[in-house]
């Protein structure tokens, strides 16, 4: 693929990715990763493996992590009275109660009950969207609604760590889908490029003069939808909730005073920042990135390899180029790359 092809045709952002090269468990060490560099200016290549991320960084670069924490948010559960299984998935919760993705949707009606074995707490359908998701309260056996540090109790007892749906793999660690920033409960799904990070290579980095923070944004399932709109202008992104806090908007007008750079890990990383221009804010971004948009708060981009017409290669085409960007996947597919959440890295400089 070139740059000729228009940039807001769904089909320049199509490509083949074999099966094989979707990565279905996390390699033993986080960093032992591969890490494909590419300079943006010249669309020059090298290979390494991530420990090899010190030495690619300058001191005075400052890295940016999302410390988002995947809720154990797949509930599996059944209908009352005395129905068939279920499986409910919790995106996000608002004021009523959580937006969530359930199966088999087409049972699962508004006024629903749905019990999960214990007694102690139930759910409730008690709306609809029009993507099909659903909204449901939970309650416990007196009707009173659930909330805070008892459902979060209840949670955690009880939920599943979710995983991307081309994942087939059980994951015999769930803290493996979990960066090692992971402190803030909110994602339906890991800011995956922070699975590399090891306090090792941390070590390192600081070691190198590279200096760190911290932003948070809770991802949502549309990190796993292709976009369908045929004109990707057109897309629908949901909405996902971010902060940039006011320490590290200072780490970052510090390093823009001293001409140095600002590395996003990760493409929520990279939202995070977008949205709020790389000073402090919090609230709900739909920021989409794609060819056309200009970057006003990163200078440089680490992460993983994704997948066709997704709105994830849609941000990197945006940051690096189209043209640059499937040379560089054509050339990682033919290295035997492992694509995908639990897969290889790129550093996009």
């Amino acid at each position: 693929m070139t740059d000729a092809r228009p940039p807001f045709d769904l089909a320049t952002y199509d490509y083949e990715l074999p099966d094989h090269l979707i990565a279905q468990t996390p390699l033993e060490r986080r960093d032992a990763s591969r890490l494909l560099a590419m300079d943006r200016r010249t669309g020059d290549l090298s290979h390494g493996t991530f420990t090899d991320l010190p030495a690619l960084l300058d001191p005075g670069d400052l890295l940016v992590v999302n410390r988002t924490r995947v809720l154990p948010a797949r509930l599996l559960g059944h209908r009352l009275p005395g129905g068939g299984h279920t499986e409910i998935l919790l995106l996000r919760q608002n004021d009523v109660g959580w937006e969530a993705l359930v199966r088999p949707s087409r049972r699962l009606q508004v006024g629903t009950h749905i019990g999960f074995g214990d007694d102690e707490l139930f759910a409730e359908v008690v709306g609809r969207d029009e993507r099909g998701g659903r909204l449901v309260r939970f309650v416990d056996r007196d009707g009173a609604a659930v909330e805070s540090a008892r459902f979060a109790n209840w949670l955690a007892r009880n939920g599943r760590t979710p995983l991307p749906p081309y994942i087939r793999e059980p994951l015999a660690d769930p803290e493996r889908y979990q960066t090692i920033f992971a402190q803030d409960p909110g994602s339906a799904a890991a800011p995956t490029a922070g699975l590399h990070l090891t306090p090792e290579l941390l070590f390192q980095l600081r070691e190198r003069g590279v200096a760190l923070a911290y932003v948070v944004l809770h991802v949502g399932l549309d990190t796993f939808r292709p976009v369908e709109s045929e004109d990707i202008r057109h897309h629908a992104i949901h909405t996902e909730w971010y902060e940039v806090s006011a320490q590290t908007a200072a780490l970052i007008a510090r390093a823009r005073q001293s001409g140095r750079r600002v590395v996003a890990i990760g493409t929520t990383t990279a939202r995070a920042l977008e949205t709020s221009g790389g000073t402090e804010g919090r609230g709900a971004t739909r920021l989409f990135i794609y060819p056309g948009y200009t970057f006003r708060a990163i200078d440089a981009l680490v992460t993983n390899f994704h997948a066709p017409c997704s709105s994830l290669l849609m941000l990197v085409g945006a940051f690096a180029g189209i043209g640059a960007i499937f040379r560089a996947y054509d050339e990682a597919i033919a290295r035997g790359y492992r694509f995908l959440s639990f897969g290889d890295a790129m550093l996009i400089r």
